[in-house]
This record gives structure tokens, C-alpha cells and sequence, in this order.
């Protein structure tokens, strides 16, 4: 039996190494809408209105090296939980002068932007399940249409508070070197292709979700491997539902022999392309 993981995993938390801690910690406050929980030296940890628990974490590094020709974070998706907090968040950017793009995938709504150090952010709603075009075999077919902004921003009440209450990331995409061998990793950890587009770009998830990572070639194939000491993504990191759920994929570690290493109620695992995934529960 082919080992899947379970369908209530979600990505629980994004951390991102930064040149400028001040001014990146401003502009996910007040532009995209996170609250700073803590700030400990040279981290901050940012959650969701109305939660305790940070999703992004920001650390400053010193003389780190700049280099965006190598794998590395895409972008960092943020989902919210309705069309309403979509069109919030829209007006807010327009009206803050934020340059941003948006598209309509088919199962999604969403804006794109970037941050001041050029990570990328798109900011989305899931449509219902029942408007997603999912074929027999499971693919999710994703489209990239024009947005509907006016439909978007008829929604809004104008009453931006910021990220609101039950938003989190929906999903990471990443820049790879090779799609087809981070294929072959993501399924060994349980994930399931969910749609190929194009063959520049893959798109895994958990469960019957659309995707929970996405994966490009768009920088370039066989680009180099991301730095210890480079500004980008540090790790990000997926959270199962349970202990038992936990014990379970070790388990499926341990017999597709991909290494590991285990820190108290978590696992850190390395993919092929230079970046850190983390496991817990």
C-alpha cells in the first residue's frame, strides 16, 4: 500500500533569513497585516490576528550573501478564510500603492507581491471544492485567468484589521533545480502530484488539496543550491494531526531511507534542492 500522509496536514509555519529585520518586520505588520507576537535579538515571530502562534519568523543575519540565481523560496502563500478578507486585503494594498499582480486559478482567488527584500507573497481564498475542475485520476487542473478585482472588492467591508483570525499559509512555492527528482522526494514523504504544467512546474499536496507546494523551474534548471548564510527561506515547516500520524511518516522515512534528523516532537529533513523541511505534530 502506497504510503500517502494524512489529509489534515497543513504547512504551519514559514522562516525567512533577512537583511533588514526592522523594516521587514514593518512590512508584514502593516502592509500584510501579521502581528508581531515577539521579537527575541535578532528574530520576530508573526502570527494572525487573534492567535498566539507565529506562522512567520523573521531572522536578521549578518553579512549575509545575496544571491537569487539559486533554489529557494517562490513565494510564501498566505490563505484567508473568505472573499471578503481577500477583497480587504486588495483595497488595503491599492490603497497603500503596494505594485502587486492577481490571478484566478480555477480553485483560487489570489494576489501577488513581494516583500522589500523581493520574497515573494501571494495573498488568496480557496473557492469552494465543489468549483475546483479535479479530474478521476486526482490531478487538479489550475488555471491562470484574469482576476475579477471589482467582483473581489465588492466583497469588502473597507474594515481592514489586518491578516484576519483563521488565516495561515495555505501553501509554499519553491524554485528547484530539477523537477523531476524533487518529484521523486515528495513522494517518498507521502505528498501526491496533484497537477504538471507545462513541465516547468509541479504541484504537490496532502490529502485532496490543490497543492501545499509548488515547485518551478523558472529561475533556470540545475540552478545552484541555496546558502547557509544566503537572505531567503531558512525552512518551512508541515504539521500532522496527530502523534500517531507522526510515528507513522518516521516510519515511512525510515523504509524509503531518506535521512533525517529527529529533535524532540519533530523531524528535520534536507530535499534535494539545499532547503529545510520540518515535520511535527
Amino acid at each position: 500500500m502506497v504510503y500517502t500522509l494524512p489529509k489534515e496536514t497543513i504547512v504551519k509555519q514559514v522562516k525567512l533569513k533577512v537583511e533588514n529585520l526592522d523594516v521587514m518586520t514593518e512590512f508584514y505588520t502593516q502592509m500584510i497585516g501579521l502581528v508581531l507576537l515577539n521579537k527575541e535579538q535578532n528574530t520576530a515571530f508573526l502570527g494572525a490576528q487573534n492567535s498566539s502562534e507565529a506562522i512567520v519568523i523573521l531572522e536578521e543575519l549578518v553579512d549575509p550573501i545575496i544571491n537569487d540565481k539559486t533554489t529557494g523560496l517562490y513565494h510564501t502563500a498566505f490563505l484567508l478564510p473568505t472573499r471578503k478578507d481577500l477583497g480587504n486585503s486588495l483595497l488595503w494594498l491599492l490603497q497603500n500603492n503596494i505594485e502587486i499582480g492577481a490571478a484566478d486559478h480555477g480553485y483560487s482567488e489570489a494576489i501577488y507581491l513581494s516583500d522589500p527584500e523581493g520574497n515573494g507573497i501571494e495573498i488568496y481564498r480557496d473557492k469552494p471544492m465543489t468549483e475546483w475542475d479535479i479530474r478521476a485520476d486526482g490531478e487538479i487542473i489550475g488555471v491562470t485567468e484574469e482576476l475579477d478585482g471589482d467582483a473581489v472588492v465588492a466583497e469588502a467591508d473597507g474594515q481592514w484589521l489586518g491578516m484576519a483570525p483563521g488565516s495561515r499559509i495555505g501553501h509554499v512555492h519553491l524554485q528547484v533545480a530539477d523537477l523531476d527528482e524533487t518529484e521523486k522526494f515528495y513522494e517518498k514523504l507521502g505528498f501526491s502530484l496533484k497537477s504538471n504544467f507545462g513541465r516547468r512546474a509541479k504541484f504537490f499536496a496532502a490529502g485532496e488539496y490543490h497543492h501545499h507546494i509548488g515547485t518551478n523551474t523558472w529561475n533556470g534548471e540545475r540552478v545552484a543550491l541555496i546558502g547557509e548564510n544566503q537572505l531567503g527561506l531558512a525552512w518551512y515547516t508541515f504539521q500532522l494531526p496527530s502523534r500517531e500520524a507522526f510515528e507513522l511518516f518516521t516510519k515511512q522515512l525510515d523504509e524509503t531511507s531518506v535521512e533525517y534528523v529527529k529533535r524532540n516532537e519533530h523531524v528535520v529533513i534536507q530535499d534535494p534542492n539545499g532547503m529545510q523541511i520540518k515535520f511535527e505534530y
